[in-house]
């Protein structure tokens, strides 16, 4: 299993907290899921992905990430492997021109993925991750349809009708918005700064990371979470 973290923020702000600094930090996490990290910031219209394949909370480039970045806009992982070598290119999470993925769990049907999805999608799976076939399967769809939104459910929906698919806790998101998807492993979410001074933003993470309230995703929820001044979380049809 891997964890992996999302956050949503009205502005840029320190990413420290979640990443380092909390009771179980992704840092903290890394002890048991020692086989690499990354994390994909979005600024000014475009991603930054820093990665290795090195156990975070040992790992001098993961610390430094950590305490400086700051962002609107996130997707954090730790992988412990189940499918793939220890490697740079089987480091989630995955990006593709203005799309980036992160997922925790392990997909069976790797082949009907691979089946559904197009060759072009395919061919630019790097490495032997499960993960990187899942992508390639959601893009094809954002790809048929045209649509960021109405392709994400679309697969989700394929995704569920697939027999023995697996566990496909994903994050993905196109640089504006943030979709988070609960089959197969735990999902929280935790909203901030409604009546405080703190910015207003929400984390979607494979575990509670903090002691404060955070709510358990539904089974088979597919949420969409928006940036602006009020980021807002929205549970889509599944249909």
């Amino acid at each position: 299993m891997c964890r992996m973290l999302g956050i949503v923020a009205a502005r840029p702000i320190a990413l420290r907290a979640l990443l380092w600094d909390a009771p179980r930090s992704l840092a903290a996490l890394s002890h048991e899921h020692r086989d690499g990290w990354g994390i994909a910031t979005h600024a000014s219209g475009t991603w930054s992905v820093d990665k290795s394949q090195h156990c975070a909370a040992g790992c001098p480039s993961y610390g430094r990430v950590a305490s400086s970045a700051k962002a609107s806009l996130v997707i954090a992982h730790v992988r412990q492997k189940t499918v793939g070598e220890t490697s740079l290119v089987n480091t989630h999470p995955f990006r593709r021109e203005r799309f980036v993925l992160a997922h925790n769990g392990t997909v069976n049907a790797v082949r009907s993925l691979e089946r559904r999805s197009s060759a072009a999608r395919l061919s630019e799976i790097e490495g032997q991750t499960d993960s990187e076939r899942l992508f390639a399967f959601v893009m094809t769809y954002v790809d048929e349809t045209g649509d960021v939104q109405r392709g994400v459910a679309d697969a989700v929906s394929e995704l569920r009708r697939t027999p023995d698919v697996g566990a496909v806790n994903f994050l993905f998101s196109d640089g504006d918005t943030l979709y988070a998807h609960r089959l197969g492993r735990t999902l929280f979410v935790l909203e901030r700064g409604d009546g405080s001074r703190r910015t207003r933003s929400v984390a979607v993470a494979s575990e509670r990371l903090t002691d404060e309230a955070w709510c358990e995703v539904e089974q088979g929820a597919l949420l969409r979470i928006d940036g602006g001044s009020e980021p807002r979380v929205t549970a889509l049809d599944r249909r």
